[in-house]
């Protein structure tokens, strides 16, 4: 068999390797680019949960309603996502990040609390 007889044969078969490959690629691709998302919208919910426990221990300051001054402070996708407590002088805030994964949701719970005064 003459040497370009036998890189015929090779490049037959190599035809298709790029595809197989992409496509075995692409869950990973996909898993990777989900939990980066995953992590940023954590880290938004904790900020928002900074916010709101703050937000709620200064209304709480001028004497108005902490609870409602918390929900006011986050943005309306995390509104029914959120959990306030208020005991004494300080407000408790917690803040569930959406997540296709129910149990990871809960694990990236996001809690943050303020104080009004001393």
């Amino acid at each position: 068999m003459s040497v370009s007889g036998r890189l015929a044969i090779r490049r037959c078969g190599q035809r298709g390797q790029s595809t197989v490959e992409l496509v075995g690629l692409l869950p990973v691709l996909f898993a990777v680019i989900w939990a980066v998302a995953q992590l940023l919208v954590a880290g938004a919910a904790s900020e928002y949960a900074g916010h709101a426990a703050e937000a709620g221990a200064v209304a709480m300051l001028e004497g108005g309603d902490a609870v409602a001054a918390a929900r006011d402070a986050v943005p309306g996708w995390s509104r029914s996502k959120l959990a306030i407590e208020v005991d004494g002088a300080s407000v408790r805030v917690a803040v569930r990040p959406p997540s296709i994964v129910p149990a990871l949701a809960d694990a990236l719970t996001a809690h943050a609390q303020a104080r009004a005064g001393r």
